[in-house]
């Protein structure tokens, strides 16, 4: 009985992310979300210098809290708070930074400490 009802909540728990996972879903109308964002990323940090023209971004949302993980080691952004409704944010890290998403793109542009962090992205 005990295993059937792990099952049951496995398989729950399964549904709700896959119906999270939607390609119609804009991020901004779910609590939860989980999403992968494939194009062109970037991370220049000094002397190291990581460029992807078919990278990726997934992007995990719970609550008003956003982290994007980037492909090829490019380090991940992460629990960057959205208020619900809303697709696009600038981060108090430096001028010009922003972040912008919806249900079929994803761009971004920081800077934080010298570092730079760029993605345009589609879903």
């Amino acid at each position: 009985m005990k295993k059937l009802l792990s099952l049951l909540a496995v398989l729950s728990l399964g549904i709700i992310v896959l119906a999270s996972c939607s390609k119609d879903d804009d991020p901004k109308d779910n609590d939860l979300f989980v999403g992968t964002y494939k194009g062109k990323v970037s991370y220049i940090d000094g002397d190291e210098t990581i460029s992807n023209d078919d990278g990726s971004v997934t992007v995990v949302k719970v609550g008003d809290s956003y982290t994007f993980n980037f492909s090829d080691g490019i380090p991940n952004i992460k629990d960057k708070k959205i208020k619900k409704g809303e697709n696009s944010f600038t981060l108090d890290w430096d001028e010009g930074s922003i972040i912008t998403i919806d249900e079929s793109n994803l761009t971004i542009n920081m800077i934080k400490d010298g570092a730079v962090w760029s993605a345009n992205c589609k879903r």
